[in-house]
C-alpha cells in the first residue's frame, strides 16, 4: 500500500475524515486553516513546506442541501472553485486524486444508476458537486467516487419512506473506499449498499429505535426520489467477498 504519510485527506474533520482517521491515523489531515482549498497559493505552500504527497483524497465540501440553497456562493467557492484548485495542484505536481462525490448528481427518477448514466442534479448542492466532478474530469490521474453515507447512529427521529438510496453507515463506506487506495484506477466508480428506503436504512442502523416515517413531500427543499447506485463495477474490481 502507498505510504500513509504521503496521502493527504481534505475534510479531515468531517464525517468521512473522522472515520478514516481510525483506519489510517498516519495519513495527513490538515485543517482548513493549514490547507484551505479556496486558497491555491496556501495549498501549494503547504506542499512545499510539508513534503511529498502522492495521493490526495478530496472530501472537503459544503454538503447540506438546504444550507446550499441559502448560501449558493459558499457552495460555488468550496465545492466548485475549491475542487478546481485541488485539481490544479494535482496536475502541477503529478499527484493522484480521489474525489468524493455524491449519488445526488442523478435526477433520481429511476435508480440503479451506473457510472455511465446521464447526470441531472435536482438541487443546488448536487449541481455544485457535479461542478467539482467536471474539474476532476480534466485530470487523467483522477478517480471520482460517487457514494452516500451517514453517521453510524441515525441522527434524526424521522426518515423518508419514499426516497430510495444505496446509503450505508460511514464506517462501512470508509472501509469500502479504503480498499481502492491500492488500485490506481481512473474515471468514475460507485460505492454503496443495496437499494432501500432511507427509513429502512435508518432502522437497520438500530432496530431498537422508534424511527417515525416521513415523506419527501413534507419538506421544503428538493431531494431526488431514487438515487440508488449500481455498484457492480466496484464489486467486480475488489472481488466477490463484498457480495
Amino acid at each position: 500500500m502507498i505510504e500513509q504519510k504521503k496521502i493527504l485527506f481534505t475534510g479531515g474533520s468531517g464525517l468521512l475524515g473522522s472515520e478514516f482517521k481510525k483506519l489510517f491515523p498516519e495519513i495527513r489531515y490538515p485543517t482548513s486553516r493549514e490547507f484551505n482549498i479556496t486558497d491555491y497559493n496556501q495549498m501549494e505552500n503547504y506542499l512545499k513546506r510539508e513534503g511529498e504527497v502522492q495521493l490526495i483524497i478530496h472530501a472537503a465540501a459544503f454538503t447540506s442541501p438546504p444550507k446550499v440553497d441559502q448560501e449558493p456562493l459558499k457552495a460555488l467557492e468550496v465545492n466548485i472553485i475549491g475542487t478546481a484548485n485541488v485539481v490544479k495542484l494535482c496536475i502541477k505536481y503529478g499527484i493522484r486524486l480521489i474525489y468524493i462525490s455524491t449519488d445526488y448528481v442523478f435526477k433520481g427518477d429511476q435508480g440503479n444508476y451506473k457510472e455511465e448514466d446521464p447526470v441531472f442534479p435536482v438541487n443546488k448542492y448536487a449541481w455544485s458537486k457535479l461542478g467539482g466532478e467536471c474539474a476532476v474530469r480534466m485530470y487523467d490521474r483522477s478517480l471520482i467516487i460517487r457514494t452516500t453515507f451517514g453517521p453510524n447512529i441515525f441522527p434524526y427521529e424521522k426518515a423518508f419512506i419514499d426516497q430510495w438510496t444505496s446509503r450505508e453507515s460511514v464506517s462501512i463506506i470508509a472501509r469500502k473506499i479504503a480498499k481502492l487506495l491500492d488500485y490506481e484506477i481512473t474515471g468514475v466508480i460507485h460505492i454503496g449498499g443495496k437499494r432501500k428506503t432511507v427509513f429502512e436504512y435508518a432502522v437497520s442502523l438500530d432496530p431498537s429505535r422508534n424511527i417515525t416515517p416521513l415523506s419527501i413531500k413534507e419538506i421544503n427543499f428538493i431531494v431526488p426520489k431514487d438515487t440508488s447506485l449500481n455498484c457492480e463495477k466496484y464489486l467486480n474490481l475488489i472481488g466477490n467477498k463484498e457480495r
